[in-house]
């Protein structure tokens, strides 16, 4: 059985990166839903056999300025309450917490580049154990409280809150694991306001993404394979 995965996309750039090329070698048919453009009521968000919601560089508590957050919100709410598999990234990840009923706020500390992650206990029995060993792009201001009754996977020393599960088939990431680090041009020149107000060195990131590019690639597949797998086949 054909198993179809919808990305819901907030900027062109910060697509399904280092994913998309898996899943089409595990025999999924990929599509992409604009958030802002896109009708979020579609029933399709639904009965896809995963929900991918990526980053983008907007709060998900603005939804006076962006009012199509409510409906990403309702979307995202809907599949998790029914259990169907569901990836968060980033601002996906802040999403998943929102309607799980955590606070999502500004986290003081803008983090942005390739650092370390540490798992917890079930972390390191979950499909991020070979984050063990690696790095992590991160790219985000906003964090988020753990919501209840999920489990916390991932910490670092500015956040505690850097990756959690939701049941046996929602994933939240705050980094951006998925991001290919051989095209990361995109990013540089879709964030230069935002790396600009950071006071970060551009070429300093570039050359880290060019050095952990073949680790990372294969650490991203490592990963995702394993929770692809994990989540199982479609359900009838």
């Amino acid at each position: 059985m054909t198993r179809t995965a919808i990305a819901l996309r907030h900027v062109a750039f910060e697509d399904l990166g280092l994913i998309e090329p898996l899943l089409a070698s595990l025999g999924w048919t990929v599509r992409y839903c604009d958030a802002a453009l896109d009708d979020l009521s579609d029933p399709a968000l639904q009965e896809a056999d995963l929900l991918a919601v990526l980053g983008g560089p907007i709060g998900i508590y603005e939804t006076d300025v962006y009012p199509f957050v409510n409906d990403e919100l309702k979307a995202i709410e809907k599949r998790l309450a029914a259990g169907k598999p569901t990836l968060g990234i980033c601002l996906g990840a802040q999403a998943m917490a929102a309607v799980l009923g955590a606070r999502v706020y500004f986290g003081g500390t803008k983090e942005i580049g390739f650092g370390r992650v540490t798992l917890t206990d079930a972390g390191k029995s979950s499909a991020l154990a070979p984050l063990a060993d690696g790095m992590v792009l991160h790219w985000h201001g906003d964090t988020f409280d753990l919501p209840a009754g999920a489990a916390r996977l991932v910490s670092n020393e500015n956040y505690p809150n850097q990756a959690f599960s939701y049941g046996a088939d929602a994933l939240a990431l705050q980094f951006h694991l998925e991001a290919d680090p051989f095209k990361i041009e995109r990013w540089l020149v879709g964030h230069a306001v935002e790396l600009a107000k950071a006071g970060i060195d551009i070429p300093v990131l570039r050359k880290a993404a060019a050095e952990f590019a073949p680790h990372y690639a294969a650490q991203a597949v490592a990963v995702f394979g394993r929770w692809l797998k994990e989540i199982g086949p479609a359900k009838d």
